[in-house]
């Protein structure tokens, strides 16, 4: 069927149903969509060779910063324009969800969508290579994203190895300062007691002298304390 036929087909429809011109109206309409659809026998789209990967400069910045946060930002970034005559892959999606066939077979919704291209002047090469190139995107800034965080993961690994590396060895440093702080009040008491112990041969050898000339022995030793001195007796 040529175009013009194709075309000829939307007009009088739209013209009956006041219907939106991106896709043909739903109802008895379908059924006339499914028999030009199978009057056409289109084939199997070929497959042309895969565009070229999109230019992802940009992107890659932006993706290790973290300010992509939409898929229409990383096709932005990948400089992806929504081609001139408007049936990008994503339109194309919008019609075949649209309310007026997305419930159809799918036979009627392919036929649907091949009778709006046509209409529309559209290769359908053109809209399958539009989805190429946005799948392109989204892979190449998986990705990116992945390398972004593998890296982020090594730095942060290395980063936190030296933090560990440095809170081990302060930790250390601390543990042998209190162990050296137990170490030196220990030393201190043995010594104190030893002292003591020779105090106190001290204070009976005196006390056994003064005991010679006194009833009440004001000597204090081991065997008799004396109550402490009170400041300013």
């Amino acid at each position: 069927m040529s175009s013009k036929k194709w075309y000829e087909y939307i007009v009088a429809v739209e013209g009956e149903n006041d219907a939106s011109p991106d896709l043909p109206p739903s109802g008895d309409a379908a059924d006339a969509i499914a028999q030009i659809a199978a009057q056409m026998q289109a084939p199997p789209v070929a497959m042309a060779p895969p565009p070229p990967a999109p230019n992802f400069t940009r992107a890659a910045a932006m993706a290790v910063s973290g300010n992509l946060t939409s898929f229409d930002d990383i096709y932005g970034a990948a400089e992806i324009k929504a081609p001139a005559h408007g049936y990008s892959i994503l339109k194309v999606s919008d019609m075949l969800n649209s309310e007026h066939i997305r419930a159809m077979p799918s036979e009627v919704k392919k036929g649907s969508i091949m009778v709006a291209l046509e209409a529309a002047g559209v290769n359908l090469q053109d809209v399958i290579q539009d989805a190429i190139r946005r799948d392109q995107a989204l892979d190449a800034f998986e990705r990116v994203r992945l390398k972004s965080v593998d890296e982020l993961e090594a730095r942060k690994a290395e980063e936190n190895r030296k933090v560990q590396a440095d809170l081990d060895k302060y930790v250390a440093e601390q543990k042998a300062r209190l162990q050296a702080n137990l170490d030196e009040v220990s030393k201190q008491k043995e010594s104190f007691i030893a002292w003591r112990k020779q105090k106190q041969v001290e204070e009976q050898r005196i006390a056994d002298c003064v005991s010679y000339f006194v009833t009440d022995n004001p000597i204090s030793t081991a065997a008799n304390p004396q109550p402490p001195v009170k400041p300013g007796s």
